[in-house]
């Protein structure tokens, strides 16, 4: 499909009416608990790791104060196994009174003062995954309404320990009784995880009317054959998902799992890269008390965020997907600009792939392309073959847009500006960029 046709055709999904609850209208961002902490409820043996208070205190500590949360990370996400495996007499769910001693007010309330937010977790079966109370169809109004009480932000509704005709109905009464409470309440669902994420078991249209986000596939694991395959899905059936996206209401590939044990630094920028093309909520689950320096210039590269973060919230596509283990993303965003990935699943040397952005759909002239991971810029016609080299399971990412100034280029090497002009021939050999 040409750019400017998907574009139109993106713009006007983007019409279809989504949650009105007034939040995530650009993508979530934050920490979540899961996929690095488990149900680690062990708090006598591993206390620093343990599903308890102080872990989620420690979280919202380096948040706040490593310059997380001025980038957009700003949930703070309780998942399962937190609460008591009993409700309260009144029948309402209660925190696990041993690790989280203040009951989740007390850590909501903390989290608001540093200008965070917090999430919880639940699950519409008769249990969560864990084992711990589930939120069952009558169950679902009270549990709402304790919810808002305790200030939460942002609920996660799973859906093991339930059936098709319970998720059915379930699902969109949790959205209107969230609603209800007057609190606005980011609504994450799992549904289209349990029916196989695709119609016609799931109606993307009605989950963008009763939902924040959902999950679509299979929950990540930490390394790099989990990234590919959730990948590969979401790229597969792209066609499906990209409609269903948009301001308010987003497809949810799951966490990011920089910074953990798993991926290179290579794969880490690729994940980063991706899940921005892909406008996919950023939740981190890592460690961010011992997080390398490395991880961490990936996760708060501000071009990537603000990639992830465009306003229009279109969810951007696969272009190319050649035999050489080489592919091609893109993604329209604001003022006429655009994001493109250059992306390889080799394994075993950088490749030096060959491309022209008219190739590529731009048909406008000249453009002016930022290397997001290297602050490189330079000006390109479309016209112009070019040569990109990419690491094996790596990215490189661009920020396309209108020059100011044609047949100029800029690097930036060491904070200092080189301008330069291009004056070769652009039909003789091709450009390099490395």
């Amino acid at each position: 499909m040409h750019l400017a046709v998907f574009l139109l055709a993106s713009v006007l999904s983007a019409a279809t009416f989504a949650l009105d609850n007034g939040v995530m209208r650009t993508p979530p961002m934050g920490w979540l608990a899961w996929e690095r902490f488990r149900c680690d409820i062990d708090c006598k043996n591993d206390p620093k790791n343990c599903i308890r208070q102080n872990l989620f205190i420690d979280m919202a500590d380096r948040l706040s104060e490593d310059g997380w949360r001025e980038l957009g990370y700003v949930y703070v996400n309780i998942d399962d196994c937190w609460s008591s495996m009993e409700r309260d007499e009144n029948g309402r769910l209660q925190a696990d009174p041993k690790r989280f001693p203040g009951g989740i007010p007390k850590l909501s309330r903390y989290l608001h003062d540093r200008g965070l937010k917090l999430g919880i977790y639940g699950d519409m079966g008769t249990h969560t995954c864990g084992g711990y109370p589930g939120t069952t169809l009558d169950k679902i109004e009270i549990d709402a309404q304790t919810f808002a009480d305790w200030e939460v932000d942002m609920f996660k509704f799973d859906g093991c320990y339930s059936n098709a005709t319970e998720q059915a109905k379930g699902y969109p009464l949790m959205s209107k009784a969230l609603n209800a409470t007057g609190r606005p309440i980011g609504y994450s669902c799992s549904w289209p995880a349990y029916q196989g994420g695709l119609p016609p078991k799931v109606n993307y249209t009605q989950l963008g009317e009763i939902c924040n986000l959902w999950r679509n596939y299979g929950d990540i694991q930490d390394s790099w054959d989990s990234v590919l395959n959730i990948l590969e899905w979401f790229f597969e059936n792209q066609d499906v998902l990209i409609p269903a996206a948009g301001p308010g209401r987003w497809n949810d590939p799951d966490m990011l799992v920089i910074g953990d044990f798993g991926l290179s630094k290579d794969q880490s920028r690729s994940q980063m890269a991706l899940w921005a093309i892909m406008a996919a909520p950023l939740f981190m689950s890592n460690d961010l008390r011992t997080i390398s320096s490395e991880a961490r210039s990936i996760l708060q590269n501000k071009m990537v965020i603000s990639i992830n973060q465009d306003p229009m919230g279109i969810q951007g596509r696969r272009l190319v997907k050649e035999k050489s283990n080489i592919e091609v993303f893109w993604r329209p965003l604001s003022s006429d600009a655009s994001a493109l990935v250059f992306f390889s699943r080799r394994t075993d040397m950088p490749y030096r792939y060959q491309t022209s952005l008219s190739k590529l759909n731009y048909t406008t002239g000249s453009y002016k392309i930022y290397d997001v991971f290297t602050d490189k810029t330079m000006i390109l016609k479309d016209s112009t073959n070019f040569v990109v080299s990419v690491n094996p399971t790596g990215v490189v990412m661009w920020y396309v847009s209108a020059p100011s100034k044609l047949n100029r280029r800029q690097f930036y090497r060491g904070g200092n500006v080189q301008d330069s002009v291009y004056t070769g021939d652009e039909n003789a050999n091709p450009r390099v960029f490395l």
